[in-house]
């Protein structure tokens, strides 16, 4: 009579294609974005896993929206969207997928408790690059925003250990580090239809060269990202010392965007935004420097 028993090997398969699911998250991370992967592998190795997962649903999301080869209008994206969420929600209910990605973040989420119900928000946001975009104030970005860097930052948070009181700093960094990224990325956005700093004018992205008033508008929001920097200097201070590293590599490696952005005279059109590789790595080796403290 059967005992019940699921057979060692189908347990052994299962396992394995969990650690190869959590690979693709892994090697995803690391081909698109170094920065983040590179914070990620300061982390404790028992956490890593689970952001490679995370990563990888959002880069999932981001794929969808960001290459033209994949889906042609904003409608047939919105759909593939809706079909990616889809197939995150079956992946919960079911508590495992076919889908690489989605069986890791489902895995991650109930292994780590994230708080995965929140996604839908970050959905919303990114169904808002489909089309062109066009940020009018402050406000509207702010509302991007909130949906996409500062969810990824709650779900982060529970994964950093950090105190219930700190998550919404949490969330804040993250907006830090997602505005910087739209400050050093203005012409690839623009290649992509979009502009999301406020008041850039359009005529200086179709020539490639920045105007005074393209210069202000810029520095208006480094100077709202350093802001946010700034105000989440303690959020390593409150978390274990094994957690801390990766917090300081990211702050560091992007508050050095934001101080090549300012030496550039805050022109993010014509001069390239991103760091050289080699003051990338100065940057991150002051981060580990004080990553104890």
């Amino acid at each position: 009579m059967p005992s019940g028993r699921i057979p060692f090997a189908v347990v052994e398969r299962g396992a394995h294609r969990l650690r190869e699911s959590y690979r693709t998250c892994r090697r995803l991370q690391r081909r698109h974005d170094p920065t983040f992967y590179a914070a990620t592998c300061c982390l404790p190795l028992a956490v890593r896993p689970a952001v490679h997962a995370l990563y990888g649903f959002v880069r999932g999301a981001d794929e969808i929206v960001d290459d033209p080869r994949l889906t042609g209008s904003p409608v047939e994206r919105r759909a593939a969207l809706d079909a990616w969420e889809l197939e995150l929600e079956l992946g919960l209910l079911a508590g495992a997928s076919a889908h690489p990605v989605i069986a890791a973040l489902v895995d991650a989420g109930a292994r780590h408790d994230l708080p995965l119900h929140l996604l839908p928000r970050y959905m919303a946001s990114m169904r808002v690059d489909c089309g062109p975009v066009r940020m009018a104030a402050d406000d509207e970005l702010d509302d991007y925003r909130g949906g996409s860097a500062a969810t990824v930052g709650r779900i982060m948070a529970p994964l950093l250990g950090a105190p219930g009181d700190v998550h919404e700093d949490v969330a804040r960094l993250g907006v830090a580090f997602q505005l910087t990224n739209f400050i050093r990325d203005v012409p690839v956005d623009w290649a992509l239809d979009r502009v999301y700093l406020p008041g850039l004018p359009e005529e200086d992205l179709r020539r490639g060269a920045a105007s005074g008033g393209a210069r202000e508008h810029t520095a208006r929001q480094v100077a709202r990202a350093q802001s946010l920097f700034a105000e989440t200097r303690d959020v390593a201070r409150t978390l274990s010392p094994s957690m801390r590293p990766g917090i300081r590599v990211a702050r560091a490696v992007y508050g050095r965007v934001l101080d090549h952005v300012e030496r550039n005279g805050f022109d993010v059109v014509g001069r390239p935004g991103q760091l050289d590789r080699w003051e990338a790595a100065r940057a991150a080796a002051s981060g580990l420097v004080g990553a104890g403290a």
